[in-house]
């Protein structure tokens, strides 16, 4: 199966030359959960933030190329790239709180990208807003749409921010750490909810987090990445069963079992840590860093 998102060689920098992300590559296609693991710091959102085109003014992208749906997006112009990006591509941010603008209901904040992007008129899209308000089970969907952020409960904006993800039905969506923000109950409901509607819809789902529990529950592959450098990437049985890299190996040993809640953890070691650290260094001498 051919891949939906494709990303070959990425390399982000600051204005000053240091590496944030190096060489990263990794492939998504319709349908699969690919997941990128790392500690905070790692560089898992600017792979997001990348694709979508929203890298902060002082990173730049030197080399690499990003495909989506086969347009390579660094061949188009600035409106191009943004149409296409818009039409094929979503995300589903970290905290719904600050993602929703306070100051206006929720029902444009669904609509405004159907309307002003995809060119609906607005009572189809309120209609389509309605209908995902629905699939994303929340009650009475017609009084949300006439509601205010702040009126609503975590969980409800968390909701709200994934039907306004698929509202368009686009081939890819990215959700950067969606639960994060939530309690232990609610992250599971949402879990659920994200997976449920990726299957309806066959979507390519990029699953940026650091938790590895949340991973083998969602993703059927992985990307772990350590400064910048995906160091291992892997489908989800292998992974658990027989990681690669030492500093894979090491970041499951210090994940809590279900199985064995109250046994110790082993911390990662200084020796992995400078063996990586090691590694992502020889990496930027050969790229001439």
């Amino acid at each position: 199966m051919s891949s939906f998102l494709e990303i070959k060689n990425l390399t982000v920098r600051l204005q000053t030359g240091t590496p944030i992300l190096r060489s990263v590559s990794l492939n998504v296609t319709a349908g699969q959960v690919h997941g990128l693991v790392g500690e905070s710091g790692a560089g898992k959102s600017m792979i997001g933030k990348a694709v979508l085109g929203t890298l902060p003014r002082a990173l730049q992208v030197t080399s690499g190329e990003i495909w989506l749906d086969g347009v390579n997006l660094s061949t188009l112009s600035a409106g191009e790239r943004r149409k296409t990006i818009g039409a094929k591509a979503a995300l589903i941010p970290q905290d719904p709180l600050t993602a929703l603008n306070p100051s206006k209901r929720i029902g444009p904040q669904i609509t405004r990208r159907l309307i002003d992007i995809l060119g609906w008129r607005k009572a189809d899209a309120e209609g389509r807003a309605i209908e995902l308000l629905g699939e994303v089970h929340i009650p009475d969907p017609a009084r949300v749409m006439q509601s205010y952020p702040h009126e609503l409960s975590g969980g409800m904006r968390q909701r709200i921010l994934i039907a306004s993800a698929f509202a368009a039905e686009p081939k890819l969506i990215i959700a950067d750490e969606p639960t994060t923000a939530l309690d232990v109950t609610v992250q599971k409901q949402i879990l659920r909810l994200i997976a449920e509607m990726q299957q309806r819809h066959n979507t390519a789902l990029l699953f940026v987090t650091h938790d590895l529990g949340v991973v083998s529950k969602v993703c059927d592959t992985l990307s772990v990445l350590y400064a910048g450098k995906v160091v291992e990437d892997a489908r989800m049985r292998r992974f658990f069963t027989r990681p690669i890299h030492p500093y894979s190996a090491a970041l499951l040993a210090a994940t809590p079992t279900y199985t064995d809640p109250t046994g110790s953890l082993t911390p990662v070691s200084q020796d992995v840590i400078e063996a990586t650290e090691q590694e992502v260094r020889d990496h930027d001498v050969r790229a001439g860093r």
